[in-house]
């Protein structure tokens, strides 16, 4: 079962969603991890730096201390040097609660013990101090100078660790902050591309049997039924399509009632007229008895109205074989100038009663192509003829033959300075009972079959019929035939 138009459109805008939230959710992702390492740094290392620092500044308060009793003697200095002391105790403990590294709890830990072994020694000295005895003094400073110096050391090494801890975030940080940055935008380009061909595919699942409906539809106004058009199509359309082949169907069958209704009426016409024809021939010989005038004239009209009526069922049967693929053609090496010089000489008549002038540009050398020779003056007779009626009174019709720039073809041109054909009927004039707008001015009715049939015996001579015009200016009929490519006899 194939997706309708809906659910094509439906998946293929999911699927944009589904891709374009997985973009999201990676940034999201990223920027995620980015705030719990700066939470981390913020929380933890800066806090832990600060907190060390405090505890070395208290550490060197309490060092003030020590020595200011040791050479004022006064008591106040020692409770001071107890508080800050105290103080100093407190701060460390507070710090290895808030610590979960194994190293820096040792580090703590150091620094907790020496202060302590610090304290006690200044505590023990109170009284040896007051001695002023030398030696006793030295030690004393010796010791105390050792710890502290131990002391400053863990606690440089304990913010050493933060302070690396600190630079290795930022460092991870800047990283995954590049990392995030490029990956996002590949993931974009990649979303907005895969958007894109999505979008592309759902489009094209559904315009390209739109289009594919669309041509055949142009065919189908074009008189080429042929077969029926297979598509896939989306459901909703594919109701559609059903409905075109139906229709297409349906005038095929009244195309092929009209063209064998034709060919039938054509076929049962052609006997009664002829016998009109033959009828009419012999009064105008005046067989029968002396005519007067009136009666001649008369007769001419009806003997004229027969030869186009014949020639129209001619037109008619020709077309009808064209169509069912029966037309049977006799190719053989002709000259096309001396067909040409044939049809000239049938329409003088006419150009000479409207006094128009028929030029011709033939080349001096005969130009011998492969051709039925009655098919290709049949071409040449419709397309002077065309010429002559559309044509005003005075006006010029002109005969051009030249050999073509490309190698192997002839191309034959008839142009008029008539009225010319307007735009809009230009592409149509080749169509089967078409007639334009000029068709509508007195005089200048005709049946709409000539160019249609002209068409069909170029095509048949592997060769190619157009038309160019300039409504007031006139029009030129233009069509090429292959020039035979090897010597033979000329019909």
């Amino acid at each position: 079962m194939r997706l309708s138009v809906f659910w094509r459109l439906a998946f293929a805008l999911f699927a944009i969603i589904v891709v374009m939230a997985g973009v999201n959710m990676y940034a999201l992702i990223q920027l995620r991890q980015l705030t719990t390492l700066s939470t981390g740094l913020v929380s933890d290392h800066y806090p832990a730096i600060e907190s060390a620092k405090r505890l070395l500044a208290n550490l060197y308060i309490q060092l003030g201390s020590e020595k200011k009793y040791r050479v004022l003697k006064d008591p106040v200095f020692l409770k001071s040097f107890d508080e800050e002391a105290q103080d100093f105790r407190r701060d460390l403990q507070a710090l290895r609660t808030k610590e979960t590294s194994d190293q820096e709890l040792k580090l703590l830990g150091d620094v907790e013990r020496l202060h302590e072994d610090y304290r006690k020694l200044v505590v023990s000295s109170v009284d040896q101090i007051g001695d002023a005895a030398t030696e006793a003094a030295r030690q004393y400073d010796t010791s105390r100078d050792a710890l502290m110096t131990r002391i400053t050391d863990s606690l440089q090494s304990y913010i050493t660790l933060h302070e690396g801890a600190v630079t290795t975030g930022l460092s991870d940080s800047h990283a995954r902050t590049v990392q995030a940055e490029v990956i996002t935008e590949q993931l974009v380009i990649v979303a907005v591309l895969l958007a894109l061909a999505l979008a592309g595919i759902a489009s094209y699942s559904i315009l390209h049997p739109l289009r594919r409906l669309q041509e055949h539809i142009r065919h189908i106004g074009q008189g080429l039924f042929g077969k029926a058009v297979q598509v896939k199509a989306p459901s909703e359309l594919r109701e559609l399509v059903d409905t075109v082949n139906w229709m297409a169907k349906k005038l095929q069958e009244l195309d092929d009632m009209k063209a064998e209704f034709l060919a039938h009426i054509s076929h049962e016409l052609r006997t009664p007229l002829a016998s009109i024809r033959e009828g009419t021939q012999l009064m105008l010989d005046q067989i029968p008895g002396p005519l007067s005038p009136d009666q001649r004239e008369t007769l001419l009209i009806m003997a004229d109205s027969c030869e186009r009526l014949i020639r129209l069922i001619s037109t008619l049967l020709d077309l009808s074989k064209m169509e069912a693929g029966m037309m049977e053609y006799r190719f053989a090496l002709t000259d096309l100038k001396r067909i040409a010089d044939v049809s000239i000489n049938k329409v003088r008549l006419l150009a000479d009663r409207k006094h128009i002038k028929i030029l011709t540009e033939l080349p001096t050398d005969r130009l011998r192509v492969p051709a039925d020779a009655a098919r290709i003056e049949q071409v040449l007779d419709n397309l002077l003829s065309n010429a002559l009626k559309f044509s005003s009174e005075g006006g010029m019709v002109k005969l051009a033959m030249e050999v073509q720039p490309k190698p192997g073809l002839v191309g034959v041109s008839v142009s008029d300075t008539g009225l010319g054909i307007p735009a809009e009927d230009l592409p149509h004039i080749f169509e089967r009972f078409y007639q334009g707008r000029g068709q509508a001015k007195p005089g200048l009715a005709g049946s709409g079959l000539g160019l249609a049939l002209a068409k069909k015996v170029v095509e048949a001579h592997k060769g190619k019929i157009w038309a160019e015009s300039e409504a007031g200016k006139g029009t030129t009929m233009h069509f090429v035939l292959p020039i035979a490519r090897e010597r033979g006899a000329v019909a």
